[in-house]
């Protein structure tokens, strides 16, 4: 099985890192509603995964059936 060098175009995008929270000037109410908010963000995330691992898929087999077809 050949293994593809290409890069994904995600991967020239910059990684935006969060800026650090200071937990300590935090109250507990304002921790719990941070975490929900983070929670939410991992759902998206996970969420983009799988719809890009599906984009992928469909590509793959696009090229796969055109290159058979070429051939």
């Amino acid at each position: 099985m050949k293994h593809s060098t290409l890069m994904d175009t995600d991967d020239l995008e910059p990684i935006i890192k969060p800026k650090e929270i200071d937990f300590d000037a935090l109250s507990i109410e304002e921790l719990r509603e941070y975490i929900i908010e983070l929670k939410a963000e991992i759902e998206r995330a996970e969420s983009y995964i799988l719809s890009k691992g599906k984009d992928r898929l469909n590509a793959e087999s696009l090229f796969k059936k055109w290159s058979i077809d070429t051939d």
